[in-house]
């Protein structure tokens, strides 16, 4: 029997080209699109729900390189080669530097709408890539849940809604969509890539699509490219057959209908090439063709840095700024700028010390960016000690679920208990 990764990856996207729609749910897109019609953009800034776009950081981002203890000589002696000077990083607090890849961070984070979260990790961390991911994906460090946080959320807070409430831009669904009832929506099709770009970026689209859906190659000092790491989600319980069915449905009956409506909005803003600020593009036309969707997920990968780090590793987070760039750029151009808020994570942090490759290896706490301008900017968490360490590696001093847990109560308004199944102090950076 082939794994659900597998049945996507090589049989997925050839059937569901003949395969049929149910009539609801034809019916459910039918309705998006005559709501939709004639409306552009968003009408009025706050008139629908709140929205949160999650994206990973997928490989293990090396938070020590992003969010850089400049001033500790310990940093500077475990990283000879690949520690950043103060010189070339942005500075955000007293021996605090943001890598200089990310300037539109930097200004975002001077006018306070970037919260900048150290230190955050697990109890008991695990340094497997999927393991790891299966834990921030579920919310649950004992690996025993068979749904995702974001499809619990979705379980208990959005019941009856359409199965666009949740939208996943990723080769696979993501395992935090997993759900017992509704898990979302999974695109990833041909007809998406070339109905964005239209004729004179055809060729441009086809290769974006081509990559979405080829082997993943290797990344210039990275050991793995996985554009997303991680087990994948869906309704608990279900077969792989009907989650094959289900999968592929989604992404025939999405490129038609769901793309429709975003197709309403043309954007002024430039967009890169790359593969994230694609994918942010994305969601920045569905949010303006005003889907009622509460969550997107998208993926930015290559961040298992195991060999020559530097260059490749500023590189990807010059692509996360760039493509962020342009997004909130786009979501101010439509007036939607205070309805969104961006939340990155990743498996785990590296270790403190280089390796002989000068790259580092697989370790447990690092940072993350919450993002928009409904945030409440600064630094939250402690930055962890580079002397008191737990078997090389930095000690977590913020469970990942307290910033789950305030995302879920100050933005996404309804209570964290339920989802997340016990009670975790909330972090502030919301409003």
């Amino acid at each position: 029997m082939k794994t659900r990764r597998e049945f996507l990856r090589s049989t997925m996207l050839g059937a569901s080209s003949v395969w049929t729609v149910p009539l609801f749910v034809e019916r459910t897109f039918a309705d998006l699109h005559a709501g939709a019609k004639d409306l552009a953009t968003q009408a009025v800034t706050g008139k629908d729900d709140t929205i949160l776009v999650v994206l990973q950081l997928a490989g293990g981002n090396d938070g020590l390189n992003t969010v850089v203890p400049f001033e500790d000589d310990a940093y500077h002696k475990a990283r000879p080669q690949i520690g950043k000077k103060g010189k070339d990083l942005i500075r955000l607090a007293d021996g605090i530097g943001l890598n200089n890849s990310m300037p539109t961070l930097g200004r975002m984070f001077k006018e306070g709408d970037l919260a900048v979260v150290q230190g955050v990790g697990y109890p008991n961390p695990n340094r497997s890539h999927f393991v790891s991911t299966s834990v921030w994906e579920t919310a649950d460090p004992q690996a025993r849940s068979n749904t995702g946080w974001i499809g619990r959320y979705f379980d208990n807070a959005c019941p009856g809604s359409d199965p666009t409430v949740g939208i996943s831009l990723n080769k696979t669904q993501p395992e935090s969509f997993g759900a017992m009832r509704n898990p979302g929506v999974c695109l990833s099709s041909p007809e998406l890539y070339r109905w964005i770009h239209g004729g004179g970026e055809k060729a441009q689209a086809e290769q974006f699509f081509e990559s979405l859906n080829s082997p993943d190659a290797a990344v210039d000092g990275a050991s793995i490219a996985e554009p997303s790491v991680g087990k994948v989600g869906g309704v608990a319980g279900e077969s792989n057959l009907a989650f094959l069915e289900r999968v592929a449905m989604d992404a025939r009956v999405s490129s038609k209908k769901i793309l429709e409506i975003a197709s309403k909005h043309r954007s002024k803003v430039q967009y890169d090439g790359t593969p994230i600020a694609r994918s942010l593009n994305m969601v920045s036309r569905m949010i303006a063709g005003r889907m009622p969707t509460r969550v997107y997920y998208v993926s930015h990968g290559g961040f298992d840095t195991h060999n020559r780090q530097a260059n490749s590793h500023d590189r990807l987070l010059g692509q996360l700024d760039g493509a962020l760039k342009s997004f909130f750029a786009d979501l101010k151009a439509q007036g939607n700028a205070d309805r969104v808020t961006v939340m990155t994570f990743s498996e785990f942090g590296r270790r403190v010390g280089q390796n002989a490759s000068q790259g580092t290896d697989h370790g447990q706490a690092s940072c993350l960016f919450v993002a928009g301008a409904p945030v409440k900017g600064g630094i939250y968490g402690e930055h962890p000690s580079l002397t008191d360490l737990d078997r090389g590696d930095l000690k977590f001093n913020v469970d990942f679920r307290s910033v789950y847990a305030t995302v879920l109560e100050d933005w996404l308004r309804t209570k964290s208990q339920p989802v997340l199944k016990a009670d975790y102090s909330k972090l502030g950076f919301m409003g």
